[in-house]
């Protein structure tokens, strides 16, 4: 059995009034596990981290385990400074958690063999597995596959959150079966899984995350024509969310059912009117 499958919510980070709403946050995590999912992500780029001090972070951490067993909770961890990250992985492995979410260093794209032993020396240091996310459009460099595989062989590397943008990628992990390959790209979740990918890491299912529940159980079950007719209605939502910067759309959806603010933290602003209005009609026009 897969260590990491499932769909997995990328938690948005509430806010009100500039500060972190943890009512509406402990809300928010009853909400989705309720609905079945596999675990949540605490502090991914859906989360507003970099938008986060690293005491925030940590007081949102807790706030997640208070309510969501350790085993169901991964902890976003990113940063340029070495040092500074392994802190700040000694600070989050303190805490019961099921693993580190991994992106590579940002902005300086460093070469593949400096990758390699930049998340090695991440993994030696870590009491918890590791998941790779493997986002170039974010970081400015792209994780190859043989280096993805040489970092596969790392006892504590066991799953990537695939963002590529390449399909040969994706299906070559697959095939080799050393690594738990979740989908990053929500659009992609049903052709990931058909071909043998174990979840998905999946920001637009804080709406309707049942329906993406019973997505990874069709495929499993060989059920493709229901699970087609699922993902195709899911997919109008899955655009809306994507038509303004992550998470802009998705934190208006949920304050719609008054989860939270419509509220975000500077350089991102709440989606534009038109985006705004698109998701109230289509919400509207579907059943809740």
């Amino acid at each position: 059995m897969s260590t990491f499958s499932g769909i997995w919510v990328p938690l948005v980070t509430p806010f009100n009034q500039g500060e972190i709403d943890f009512a509406a946050l402990s809300s928010l995590c009853h909400h989705v596990m309720k609905q079945g999912v596999a675990g949540v992500v605490v502090c991914g780029t859906t989360g507003e981290a970099p938008m986060l001090s690293e005491e925030e972070q940590l007081q949102v951490l807790d706030a997640v385990l208070n309510v969501v067993p350790g085993e169901k909770v991964m902890m976003g961890l990113s940063g340029t400074h070495l040092p500074s990250v392994q802190a700040m992985q000694q600070a989050i492995t303190q805490r019961p958690i099921a693993a580190i979410l991994l992106p590579a260093p940002y902005y300086i794209r460093p070469s593949q063999a400096a990758l390699e032993v930049w998340f090695t020396e991440l993994a030696d240091k870590s009491s918890v597995p590791i998941v790779v996310y493997n986002v170039p459009y974010r970081t400015g460099i792209h994780l190859e596959l043989e280096t993805l595989r040489r970092l596969a062989k790392h006892p504590r590397i066991v799953a990537i959150k695939d963002c590529g943008g390449s399909h040969d990628l994706t299906c070559s992990l697959i095939a080799d079966g050393e690594l738990d390959v979740m989908s990053g790209e929500d659009g992609q979740i049903l052709s990931t899984l058909c071909m043998g990918g174990t979840g998905a890491i999946a920001a637009s299912s804080h709406i309707f995350p049942e329906k993406f529940v019973a997505l990874v159980k069709q495929v499993e079950a060989g059920d493709l024509n229901a699970a087609r007719k699922n993902f195709f209605e899911l997919m109008p939502m899955i655009r809306l969310m994507f038509s303004a910067p992550n998470p802009a759309a998705i934190k208006f959806a949920l304050s719609l059912d008054g989860m939270m603010k419509n509220e975000l933290r500077a350089p991102l602003l709440p989606a534009p009117v038109n985006v705004e209005e698109a998701v109230k009609d289509y919400l509207n026009s579907v059943s809740r």
